[in-house]
C-alpha cells in the first residue's frame, strides 16, 4: 500500500519495524518512570508516616518521662520517711525556681546539691533521709531552670545566670550557716565551680561529681546540633530539650570561664567513674592544672563505674562530702 514496489516494501517495512522498537521504548521508558514515581510516592508516605510516628512517640515520651515529681508527690515522700523538708518557691531575673530544705535544726552548716543534666531534685529525695547528711547538714537542693518545676523545658544555657538564679538560696533566701558545701552532679558541677568563683565568700567546699570542667571535654551525640534547630526541637521531649540545649552551649560557656578559676580557694574534692563514657576523664588533669589556688585538691575514680555516679555511688559521694566537711568545719572548742 503506497510503497510501489519490492524495494520500497522492504523500507516499508523496516521503518514500521524501528517505529514499533521506538514505540515499544518508550512505552518501556514511560513504564519505568511510572513505577520510579510510584516508588517515590509509597517512600514518602513511608516517610511521612514514619516521621509522624516520631513525634507521636516524642509527646508520649514526653508525657511520661520528665524525671521530676510533684510536689504532692514530694511531701508524700517526705511524710512516709518522717523528713522535716518543704518545698519552696522563688523568683530571680524573671523565672521561677523550685527547691527543696531538709533537715530539723536550722543552726547546721549547709549542704546545697546541684543536679545534672537530665535531672532535677527528685534524684535527691532519698538523700535526705541519710543519717549522717541528716544528723550534719541543713540540706537544700534546687531544680535549675529548664528542670523538674523552674520552667520544664525552657533552659537557660549561661552558666554564670544559671549561679546567679540558685545563689539567692545562699545569700538571702534564708539565714545560712557555715560552713557551706556546695554538691555538684556532672553538669551541676559547672554550676557550683561557677558559683564558688563569683562568690567565694558564700562557698567553704566543693565535692564535684563526674564533672565537666574543660571546654569540649565531654561527648557530643550525632543528633546534638540538629536536634537544636528551631523545626526540630520543639516536638523534641522537654526533658531533652533542655539537656541538648546546656550541651550545645557549654564548651563556650565554661571557655568563659577560663580566667576565674584562681578564684576557687576551697577544698575540693573530685570524683569520677573510671569508665564514664559521657564526660572525658581528662577532666581530672584539667581541674588539676587550673585549681592552683585549692588548698586541698582530692581527684578520686571508681573503678568499673560509668557516668551515673548519682544513682549508683551515694556512699562514696557521701564520704566525699563528709571528707571535705571534716576539712572546713570549725574547730571544737
Amino acid at each position: 500500500m503506497g510503497c510501489g514496489d519490492e524495494n520500497k516494501d522492504v523500507r516499508c517495512a523496516s521503518d514500521s519495524i524501528k517505529s514499533m522498537k521506538f514505540i515499544k521504548l518508550k512505552n518501556t521508558a514511560m513504564a519505568r518512570k511510572r513505577r520510579s514515581l510510584r516508588w517515590l510516592r509509597i517512600s514518602l508516605r513511608i516517610m511521612i508516616i514514619l516521621i509522624g510516628l516520631f513525634m507521636i512517640g516524642c509527646l508520649i515520651f514526653d508525657h511520661y518521662v520528665q524525671f521530676r515529681r510533684s510536689d504532692e508527690e514530694m511531701n508524700r515522700i517526705f511524710a512516709e520517711r518522717n523528713l522535716n523538708a518543704s518545698i519552696n518557691y522563688y523568683n530571680t531575673q524573671g523565672r521561677t525556681l523550685r527547691y527543696v530544705s531538709a533537715g530539723n535544726n536550722d543552726s547546721l552548716p549547709v549542704l546545697l546539691m546541684l543536679h545534672g543534666s537530665p535531672g532535677s531534685i527528685s534524684y535527691y529525695h532519698w538523700r535526705f533521709s541519710d543519717t549522717a547528711i541528716r544528723n550534719t547538714f541543713k540540706v537544700y537542693a534546687v531544680d535549675r531552670p529548664g528542670y523538674g518545676y523552674s520552667g520544664f523545658g525552657d533552659p537557660e544555657p549561661s552558666i554564670q545566670k544559671q549561679s546567679e538564679m540558685i545563689r539567692p538560696i545562699l545569700d538571702s533566701l534564708h539565714k545560712i550557716n557555715r560552713p557551706v558545701i556546695l554538691l555538684g552532679s556532672s553538669y551541676g558541677a559547672s554550676i557550683a565551680c561557677r558559683l564558688a568563683m563569683d562568690h567565694p565568700e558564700l562557698v567553704d567546699g566543693l565535692v564535684l561529681t563526674g564533672p565537666t570542667l574543660g571546654p569540649g571535654l565531654e561527648k557530643y551525640f550525632w543528633f546534638t546540633f540538629i536536634i537544636e534547630h528551631w523545626s526540630i526541637r520543639w516536638f523534641i521531649p522537654r526533658l531533652f530539650r533542655s539537656a541538648n540545649t546546656e550541651k550545645v552551649h557549654h564548651k563556650k560557656e565554661l571557655e568563659k570561664m577560663l580566667p576565674y578559676w584562681k578564684n576557687i580557694r576551697v577544698p575540693v574534692i573530685y570524683l569520677q567513674g573510671e569508665e564514664d563514657d559521657i564526660v572525658d576523664t581528662a577532666n581530672a588533669g584539667f581541674a588539676r592544672q587550673h585549681l592552683i589556688n585549692a588548698p586541698y585538691l582530692d581527684i578520686r575514680f571508681i573503678k568499673g563505674r560509668a557516668h551515673r555516679l548519682a544513682q549508683f555511688e551515694w556512699p562514696a559521694i557521701r564520704k566525699c562530702i563528709m571528707d571535705v566537711y571534716e576539712r572546713v568545719k570549725p574547730p571544737t572548742p
